[in-house]
């Protein structure tokens, strides 16, 4: 192939790099659209947040533990159930009972009833009233002062690890929504009691706990149940509510589109109060006759060529001179 060829070759190539190139700048602008809608503002409830995650927990959980070593004879509870101070919740032996008890049973039922009347079991006593969450032992068990009998707890709560950018916007007595993972459509209400003081630093990363009350408890809350929660920072009921989209800001203000008559459009100034990230509460500027101009872009997926002009028959093009090189045979008879 002789130098001519080469360099009708390389226009052919330029000309189609340029008209590939082109056409591609050309579908990326076509592949955004701008989709303009009039709306009118709307009426209803908006909300300012904080959001975190917890676990139900007990708000004070104690660990029922025998008084003396000896075997468990009788359990008069179980998990679930809810105590009164004071109630006996299980009757257990001494070491010592326990052993006499073994050698009259072998000795006939006369002797053993004298022994079991004679000699009497020792009870566990319900520290305080509450619930039982935790029943650890059954009847005939060997227990020592360590053994843990029972786990109970006065009332269960949700405590929730607040980011520390957010625990400034947490207050008591500000009113919260629970809802559990394992029962998402069931939203409880619940008022915030107490703040911690001391923080956690998990992955470098502060968090807070706050202790939630739950107003009433439901039954089906279990303790280290995984808990979500909303802390209702403000609320606004009957509130005149736009797209956040629809709202700019620029240096006086912020300010919305308004169509008027004749199919012409003005600036308008608005005041602004909740905001929760996809609409916002107008205070004052907009009337519920009013409508907006939303201006949204849609993207278009635009379908790429199958291969690049830059190619010859699914083949790089060689630069003059190496060995191989071998152009298309379009190329090659535009020189001939």
């Amino acid at each position: 192939m002789n130098k001519k060829t080469w360099v009708i070759a390389g226009l052919v190539v330029a000309v189609a790099a340029g008209l590939y190139i082109q056409k591609r700048r050309k579908d990326s602008l076509q592949a955004t659209v701008e989709l303009r809608t009039l709306i009118k503002p709307a009426v209803g409830t908006i909300e300012d947040t904080v959001d975190a995650t917890g676990d139900v927990s007990p708000l004070n959980r104690v660990e029922i533990k025998p008084p003396i070593p000896g075997r468990m004879e009788e359990l008069l509870v179980d998990e679930g159930d809810r105590v009164r101070q004071g109630q006996i919740l299980a009757w257990m032996s001494s070491s010592d009972r326990a052993a006499i008890l073994d050698a009259a049973r072998a000795q006939g039922p006369a002797q053993y009833k004298h022994w079991l009347e004679a000699y009497k079991p020792t009870p566990i006593v319900a520290p305080m009233a509450g619930v039982i969450i935790l029943k650890n032992v059954v009847v005939g068990q060997t227990v020592d002062a360590t053994t843990i009998l029972y786990a109970m707890s006065d009332k269960l709560i949700v405590i929730a690890q607040v980011d520390e950018a957010d625990i400034g916007r947490v207050k008591n007595n500000m009113d919260a929504r629970v809802w559990l993972d394992a029962y998402p459509d069931k939203v409880v209400a619940s008022r915030v009691f107490q703040i911690l003081y001391e923080g956690k630093n998990q992955s470098n990363v502060i968090t807070y706990g706050v202790k939630v009350d739950l107003k009433p408890v439901p039954d089906f809350f279990r303790s280290q149940m995984s808990a979500n929660i909303s802390f209702i920072v403000r609320r606004a009921e009957q509130a005149l509510l736009i797209p956040a989209a629809a709202i700019k800001d620029t240096p006086s203000g912020k300010q919305v589109t308004v169509a008027v008559a004749d199919g012409k459009y003005e600036k308008r100034p608005i005041e602004t109060g909740i905001e929760n990230g996809e609409q916002v509460e107008v205070l004052s500027g907009l009337t519920t006759d009013d409508r907006i101009l939303l201006v949204r872009q849609k993207y278009t997926p635009q379908q790429g060529p199958q291969s690049s002009p830059l190619t010859f028959g699914n083949r790089k093009q060689s630069a003059p001179g190496q060995s191989g090189a071998r152009p298309a045979a379009g190329a090659a008879s535009g020189g001939h």
